[in-house]
């Protein structure tokens, strides 16, 4: 990795400066552990963040900063007051003036000295920024989800020829509640699954928005990248609005979607693969440009037999067997059962273990990062989850029950669904997947 200490000139080598330090005391030193233990500049891995927003600066960027073995070098934002806060973060954490604000991402890209770069930026920028930070080189850790099928694929093989760690963003997989569900299905505590239950949020019925003045601390046209070109309006670049506009997000379905159907695909012991047909229905906001589904009915059927159903009005999961069943009713609220001794069930020592790590993705990510491992939710894995959120868009959008080859990753003999912008979508030029 590389990067200096903040306590060493610019230019000095830890062998100098113990060299020098031991020349200048002629009685024994004691060397802080910063320059010798975990956080030693050798062993610190230098960091990039594309995207300060409210996530990308109050989650991503302070869980970093949490991190002794990491350093935040510089802070990417298309919002000039948003770097400038971000930047004030970091500055005031490392008592120094260091971090650098880019307003451009492809600058960060370019530093030979950024080691990693945190991507928290709107969902149609995650697979290309991804795309082009792993062919400059960067270990890569991005929100989710992808937008589209084609692109997960595309960043799926792109980590696997590059070599490079991929980390996608949810903390999912570090709750004891979800990986203790997953393992007692994976177990068979509840004995054969047979069924999943999953309930998201509703979706947001925003109003319609007029044309504005872009703000002069705005790069718009950076903004929207490989989205169409599209008016400014007052909410259209807010977090909680821009999910529910199809050009640059899935809605509800693949916000929320890529947590807790994450869950339910590593208890079925699908991660790497999906299931073989959807059908669903759902409401959208008439005539607004927020025209993301707001309700949502969604039926999976696996190769396995389990069914999974999808709908909205909540944030709970439930796992149906032959002998029981286990859950929680909502987000990160508890672990139920139809009897206790599900709950209290142990794994057997030569049972299913799974992966995960209790410090969280961020931990995850830099653990990874110096063993060259894969992290706990890899780009293939990452891309498999959004996939099934994609194949519920496009059930409903198509209005009929359709099949699904999770091997070829299409639609059997299905022209109409393949063609759906969640297969695959251009890209505004000069914007590409291959190229950019």
């Amino acid at each position: 990795m590389s990067g200096q200490s903040p306590s060493l000139p610019p230019n000095a080598s830890r062998r100098r400066f113990l060299r020098n330090a031991g020349a200048a005391l002629a009685f024994p030193t004691i060397i802080p552990s910063r320059v010798l233990g975990a956080e030693a500049p050798s062993k610190r891995i230098n960091v990039g963040f594309i995207g300060v927003g409210d996530h990308g600066t109050n989650r991503n960027l302070r869980m970093f900063l949490q991190q002794p073995d990491a350093r935040a070098l510089a802070v990417c934002d298309v919002y000039k007051s948003r770097m400038e806060n971000a930047k004030g973060i970091v500055d005031k954490e490392y008592g120094d003036n260091g971090c650098e604000m880019c307003g451009d991402f492809r600058e960060i890209l370019a530093r030979k000295d950024i080691d990693a770069v945190m991507i928290s930026t709107p969902d149609h920028w995650h697979a290309l920024i991804s795309a082009m930070a792993l062919r400059a080189g960067k270990d890569v850790i991005c929100e989710k989800p992808t937008l589209t099928i084609k692109q997960g694929r595309f960043i799926a093989e792109l980590v696997k020829k590059s070599g490079r760690v991929f980390q996608t963003s949810t903390e999912d997989r570090s709750y004891f509640i979800y990986h203790r569900l997953a393992e007692l299905v994976r177990n068979g505590v509840i004995g054969k699954l047979e069924r999943i239950e999953v309930t998201l949020p509703d979706g947001t019925a925003s109003p319609n928005e007029d044309e504005i003045p872009v703000p002069e601390e705005l790069n718009y046209d950076l903004w929207l990248g490989p989205a169409p070109d599209a008016p400014f309006t007052a909410n259209r670049t807010e977090r909680m609005h821009w999910r529910h506009i199809w050009d640059y997000s899935g809605g509800i379905l693949t916000d929320w979607g890529m947590h807790l159907l994450d869950t339910a695909q590593w208890a079925n012991d699908t991660e790497r693969s999906g299931p073989v047909s959807v059908e669903g229905k759902g409401t959208v906001n008439e005539g607004s440009m927020f025209n993301t589904f707001l309700t949502y009915d969604i039926d999976y059927e696996y190769a396995n037999g389990v069914r999974m159903n999808v709908r909205n009005g909540g944030s709970g999961i439930r796992f149906v067997g032959s002998k029981g069943w286990c859950g929680s009713k909502s987000w990160d609220s508890g672990l139920e059962a139809s009897a206790p001794e599900i709950l209290k069930a142990e794994i057997p020592a030569d049972g299913v273990r799974l992966f995960t790590c209790k410090g969280g993705e961020h931990r995850n990510f830099l653990d990874c990062v110096k063993s060259r491992e894969a992290p706990y939710f890899p780009a293939e894995i990452g891309h498999r989850c959004a996939t099934v959120c994609h194949l519920g868009n496009i059930a409903m959008q198509v209005g009929r029950k359709l099949k699904w080859d999770p091997v070829s990753e299409k639609f059997p003999d299905d022209a109409d669904a393949n063609a759906s912008l969640m297969m695959d979508r251009p890209l505004r030029a000069p914007w590409s997947m291959e190229k950019s």
